[in-house]
């Protein structure tokens, strides 16, 4: 059995992939809570993830992944991971990365603001000139501009890069029960901006998972936009790659931000855009599994409610809509099992695909959500 753990971090992002194999990667790092504040809900990702690598006898991750830049998917790495481009970022009780994943972009960006962000460039940027421990997504010209001007020889660099449209390497269906398609970021989308677009030009991805014969698919979405996410529907179709857009679980886009489904907020829910329309309301499957990494959702009336900044309760009401369709489940990390006390949320993946593992009250033991079994395809 694969499973899948997302913590309660408020509006920010850190997902574990557990694989039955026994390989695990981490999809962002951001360790929120602020130890000070005895009321502070959010968990302290650093004590959750150094418990879990203990118990499994491990001080590695396989893959870590930083999507993009912010603040929100990164904070506090600096401090947990071994970093190899600077002796004061290593130690024996510093987690190590044995392969770091990260767009182009990160690479490419002048001058973070922020002061972790700028480390975590560095590290990337020195193992992209060692040749060794990173696989960088897209190969924009202006990565070409950037190895051009800091003498890198990108054409000794190929096999590092993995563009949209292809499978990472490292990871198969046969071997470790799971495969991983790149989705975005595209190349011609940041060569036609000016400036790096971190949402736009973030990591996104497809997995597929395989336990026997059975299939189980996820999007991670990271903080892909409406346009970028119209995008990679659009390229899809086209290339008659469709079933790159079918998904069992859904880590959903920017914290519930409705700015992930359309322009405009709508008043009692937001209407997506036609392609990403098609991606949730035909492409997800029976029983899928919704989750909104992000605060709790605002009651309509209330002061979050008018909130420019997410979660937005108009694009929460189209998740729903679409949970309900397919008898499947809207969750939201800081709301599970409980607004008062979020605990980690886990999806296991296995004979009967995905199912999300529930917390019983008080002293009444696990249970976890069933549903028949369903065999996957092959498509």
């Amino acid at each position: 059995m694969h499973g899948i753990t997302l913590f309660p971090l408020g509006n920010a992002d850190c997902c574990r992939v557990d694989l039955e194999c026994g390989r695990q990667l981490l999809i962002d790092y951001a360790a929120m809570r602020d130890p000070s504040d005895p009321k502070d809900a959010r968990c302290d990702l650093a004590a959750e993830l150094s418990a879990d690598l203990k118990g499994r006898g491990r001080h590695h991750y396989d893959v870590v992944a930083f999507t993009h830049l912010d603040q929100d998917h990164l904070k506090g790495a600096t401090e947990f991971f071994h970093l190899d481009h600077a002796r004061k970022y290593q130690g024996h009780d510093r987690v190590k990365i044995k392969e770091l994943w990260v767009p182009a972009a990160l690479i490419t960006e002048p001058n973070p603001d922020d002061p972790e962000a700028r480390i975590l460039q560095r590290e990337a940027r020195h193992r992209f000139k060692e040749k060794r421990g990173v696989r960088v997504f897209s190969r924009p010209e202006r990565l070409k501009d950037w190895c051009d001007g800091n003498a890198v020889d990108l054409s000794e660099r190929l096999d590092l890069i993995t563009d949209a449209g292809s499978v990472a390497p490292g990871f198969s269906l046969g071997s470790d029960g799971v495969e991983f398609f790149v989705h975005s970021p595209f190349a011609f989308r940041q060569d036609e901006n000016t400036l790096e677009d971190r949402n736009g030009d973030c990591l996104v991805l497809h997995a597929r998972f395989q336990v026997g014969h059975v299939r189980t698919q996820a999007l991670f979405l990271s903080d892909v936009t409406h346009e970028a996410l119209s995008d990679i529907v659009a390229v899809s179709v086209a290339h008659g790659n469709t079933g790159r857009l079918e998904w069992d679980i859904a880590k959903l886009p920017h914290h519930c931000s409705y700015l992930a489904l359309g322009p405009e907020k709508g008043k009692d829910a937001t209407e997506p855009t036609v392609d990403i329309a098609r991606l949730y309301e035909k492409h997800g499957q029976k029983g899928a599994i919704l989750v909104s990494t992000s605060a709790r959702i605002p009651s309509k009336g209330r002061q979050a409610d008018k909130a420019d900044d997410p979660p937005h309760r108009q694009a929460a009401e189209y998740y729903r809509g679409v949970a309900a369709a397919l008898n499947g489940e809207f969750v939201v990390t800081m709301e599970h099992p409980s607004a008062e006390a979020p605990q980690p949320l886990v999806i296991e993946i296995g004979s009967r695909k995905a199912t999300l593992r529930k917390r019983a009250q008080k002293a009444a033991g696990r249970v976890t959500s069933q549903r028949a079994p369903r065999a996957g395809n092959a498509s």
